[in-house]
This record gives structure tokens, sequence and C-alpha cells, in this order.
């Protein structure tokens, strides 16, 4: 009974849901974006939005927007300085409070994104997954997920990728608003916002033939 419900809900109100709350959200944050807007073109130049395509729903390719939050910094050569250069403290603002996600609600209006769901990776880690890791495709991605509230990027890849396919598994309502409200406490608290070994997130590197599933 449980699995009829959750397919109910993915098939015929999740979607519906997702359109609502993103265009409240884009009506009533539409001050702040203008103000985050303003002071990333100030702080940080332009262009304001930092646009890249990331897979969605069986694996189709988007593009997403978010806020930058780094420099366009580059060594003597032209090639762009690490992340932890480019990344300056308003940078870090914006990340730890989420702030730079903001943009990503026009995804969710358009039908790229979810509000919940794994989260939009890299177009190259797609022939990084095994088997196991690829179901994250079978729902859309999310502005927020089960990684997300259970350690963001201070978690390994692993881990990261395994709640992606545990969410999958488990798409229900009540399940939502579960990570809908965790969320929102985890933003409050800056949890987890960098992994203890780089400024953002190592890059994913696949697995071992003995870790595929």
């Amino acid at each position: 009974m449980s699995n009829l419900k959750g397919g109910f809900y993915r098939r015929f109100v999740k979607r519906p849901m997702d359109l609502i709350l993103s265009l409240i959200a884009i009506i009533v944050l539409s001050p702040l974006l203008l103000v985050v807007a303003i002071l990333v073109r100030t702080k940080l130049g332009s262009p304001v939005l930092f646009k890249q395509k990331r897979p969605g729903l069986n694996e189709e390719i988007f593009m997403m927007y978010k806020f930058r939050t780094m420099t366009d910094e580059r060594d003597n050569k032209g090639e762009l300085l690490p992340d932890s250069v480019r990344l300056t403290k308003f940078g870090r603002l914006l990340r730890s409070t989420s702030l730079d996600e903001l943009p990503e609600l026009f995804n969710i209006l358009k039908g790229d994104m979810s509000i919940i769901g794994p989260r939009p990776l890299l177009v190259q880690y797609l022939q990084l997954y095994n088997n196991h890791q690829k179901r994250r495709h079978e729902v859309r991605p999310g502005l927020s997920g089960m990684a997300q509230i259970n350690g963001r990027n201070a978690i390994s890849w692993e881990d990261k990728l395994n709640l992606d396919v545990e969410y999958v598994e488990n798409v229900s309502f009540i399940n939502d608003w579960m990570i809908i409200f965790s969320t929102i406490k985890k933003v409050f608290v800056r949890e987890g916002i960098n992994s203890e070994t780089a400024a953002t997130m190592e890059p994913f590197r696949g697995n071992s033939r003995s870790e595929e599933k």
C-alpha cells in the first residue's frame, strides 16, 4: 500500500506541488533575489549567474542556474586558480546560507528540477556511476535531498550517492516534507557546507570494480 501511495504521489502530486511552491517562493523571495544579485554584481562582477549543464531526470541534460560565488582569477598561463583562492569570503557566505542556490527555483518552475531530490551533479560523472548509483536519475534532481540533510559535502561520495538512491526508493509526500523542514533547520545551523579536505567538495572519481553493485 505504501508503494502505491508513493507511486501516486510521484506521478500526480509531486510536480504540481513543486510548481506551486517554487512560484510562491519566487514571489515571496523576489526582493532577496534582487539584493543578492546586486551584491554579487558589486563584489564578484559579471555575470551574476553561474550557468552549467547538469543531468536531470533520465539523464537528460538541462542548464542549471546559481548565483556565482567565485571570481574568475587566473594564473599567468590563463588558467583558473584553485577553488580555495577564487572562493571569496562573500562567496562562502552565500554557500553557507544556501543563498547561491535560490536561482534554481526557476529550474524547478521550468520542470528541470524538483524541490526535493538528488542534487544535480556534473555531466562528466555520468560515465563513472555504477548501476546502483545511476538510479539517482530515476527522479528529477532537487534543490535539497537526503544527502543534504545528512552531511551534505562533509560525507563521502559513496554515502552521498547511496542516500540519493535511498530517496529514489522511498519517494513520498511525508519524506519530502521531512526533508524540507530538515533543510530549513540545516540552513540556519550551516552544517556540512564544505568537505574536510577541500574548499567545496572533492571531485567524484568513480568506483573500483570491487565496489560496483
